[in-house]
């Protein structure tokens, strides 16, 4: 059986961070949301300071799409670990349940996780360097506006919530992989 395990958190949470070490652990293939967002946001220059255009957003969307058909026709043993920024608005829930519909679909075992983090500590990391290179989200006035006016979608109740602010990639990684050890399967 393969697990499709899912981190959730808002930007400069660890996410990638987190997958990196979780896909070394387990041998899970990682979908960070970056992954379709350079697809798009390279070409048009984004440099993670500047706001996208809603064009922009809607084409990164279109790409996105075609993440869970990828997943879908992967061999059955193949696990996979998706990042996934879910906000409040209305498209947060419907991310979420397209990912829990891809565990179905693939009769892996959901493994939801949020991660966490004090808004100082997010604001803190969006500043490193290495987040321009994947066009990241780098202004600490944009996060914390993006956080107030869109928030960050709660955790359901089958979900594992770490909070990243003070807990390493390592060992948040290793957290999670304990804990989808732990579960019954599905």
């Amino acid at each position: 059986m393969s697990d499709l395990y899912h981190l959730v958190g808002p930007p400069a949470s660890g996410k990638r961070t987190v997958g990196l070490e979780l896909a070394r652990l387990t041998g899970a293939v990682l979908i960070d949301n970056h992954l379709f967002n350079d697809a798009v946001f390279r070409p048009y220059g984004a440099d993670g300071l500047r706001a996208l255009p809603p064009e922009i957003h809607a084409l990164a969307a279109q790409v996105r799409a075609l993440d869970p058909e990828a997943a879908r026709m992967a061999p059955p043993d193949v696990s996979h670990i998706f990042t996934s920024d879910l906000t409040n608005r209305p498209s947060g829930p419907a991310a979420l349940q397209l990912v829990r519909d891809l565990a179905a679909a693939r009769k892996a075992r959901y493994i939801p996780v949020w991660l966490t983090c004090a808004a100082s500590e997010l604001e803190r990391r969006v500043g490193q360097p290495e987040r321009q290179e994947r066009a990241k989200i780098r202004d600490p006035l944009a996060l914390r506006a993006m956080l107030a006016t869109s928030g960050v979608l709660p955790p359901p109740p089958d979900a594992l919530v770490i909070d990243t602010t003070h807990f390493p990639a390592g060992k948040t990684a290793a957290r999670i992989a304990a804990h989808a050890a732990e579960r019954e399967p599905e």
